[in-house]
C-alpha cells in the first residue's frame, strides 16, 4: 500500500529524509495532495513532502492506557 491510497484518518507511521539522515512521523494521515501530507503526532502536525517520503505503512490504534495500580 502506498501513501497516496491510504484514507485520510488512518493512523500510519511515515519515515522521510531530513538534512543528516531519515527521520519517523507517527500519528493520523490528516491531509494529503500531490506534492506533500499532513500527519498529526503526540508533537503537533507534520507537514512532509512527498518526494522525502522513504518508507509510510499503516500501523495498528495505539494500545488502550494502563489502569492505574493500586496499592
Amino acid at each position: 500500500m502506498t501513501l497516496p491510497d491510504v484514507p485520510v484518518g488512518t493512523r500510519v507511521v511515515v519515515r522521510y529524509r531530513i538534512e543528516g539522515g531519515f527521520t519517523d512521523a507517527l500519528g493520523y494521515l490528516r491531509s494529503r495532495d500531490d506534492a506533500e501530507c499532513t500527519v498529526e503526532t503526540k508533537r503537533g502536525l507534520a507537514t512532509i513532502r512527498l518526494a522525502d517520503i522513504v518508507l509510510a505503512k499503516t500501523v495498528p490504534p495505539p494500545p488502550a492506557p494502563r489502569g492505574s495500580r493500586g496499592s
